[in-house]
């Protein structure tokens, strides 16, 4: 039996998750979790193989929570659930520590192959994450994009700023200061080598770092 908690910060998202994990025998979902402090008790409290993670929860989330999970229990396994398509975070997700990534629009159809596969130790990503990181791993690697020498939480900030969030509500968002998140904004223009918004918003649709309904 294959042991879940499920973190997502929508009931109705974890109720969909549930139900699909349900039709599978051998499979149970033994908790849940809304945001990244009930990550971490679930993850203290709690013996399960499992944890399929929202990657956008408030308080901790994202890359940051899942090397704090992984700190934690590093032999538990993590599929990473996200909105947001494999070219934007993947990589940065498997070289935190998870073992898959899925998009929750694939998720009905994929979820509980996704589960199987890396509770039995494999990791389940595309072929295109695994090129990347195939690449990235290669002596002589090509150089990275501007993007790729983010650091997380720089790159955190990249995308809200791409999705039109002002310095301020971007630190209520990530529970930093106006003075921090303008500290990381400099920090990732001058790496990138861009100079204002418009910049920014070029760049990321010139390197598929948007939603396509965005």
């Amino acid at each position: 039996m294959i042991r879940i908690v499920i973190a997502d910060d929508h009931a109705i998202v974890r109720e969909g998750l549930k139900r699909i994990v349900s039709e599978a025998e051998d499979m149970q979902v033994l908790g849940e979790a809304c945001d990244g402090t009930e990550v971490m008790q679930r993850v203290r409290e709690l013996d399960f193989d499992v944890l399929v993670l929202d990657l956008s929860m408030p308080g901790r989330s994202g890359m940051e929570l899942i090397k704090l999970v992984k700190a934690e229990r590093p032999k538990l396994r993590i599929l990473i659930l996200s909105m947001h398509q494999e070219s934007q975070y993947a990589v940065r997700a498997i070289k935190s520590g998870s073992s898959g990534y899925l998009t929750k629009e694939s998720a009905p159809s994929q979820l509980v192959q996704a589960i199987r596969r890396i509770a039995a130790g494999g990791a389940y990503v595309t072929p295109e994450v695994a090129e990347q990181l195939a690449l990235g791993a290669m002596p002589g690697a090509q150089e990275q994009a501007p993007h790729e020498s983010l650091t997380d939480r720089e790159f955190q900030v990249f995308r809200l700023l791409v999705d039109g969030e002002s310095v301020s509500a971007i630190g209520e968002q990530l529970s930093l200061s106006v003075k921090t998140v303008s500290t990381h904004k400099a920090n990732l223009m001058q790496k990138m080598g861009l100079h204002n918004a418009s910049e920014l918003v070029r760049y990321a649709v010139k390197h598929g770092l948007v939603d396509a309904d965005s």
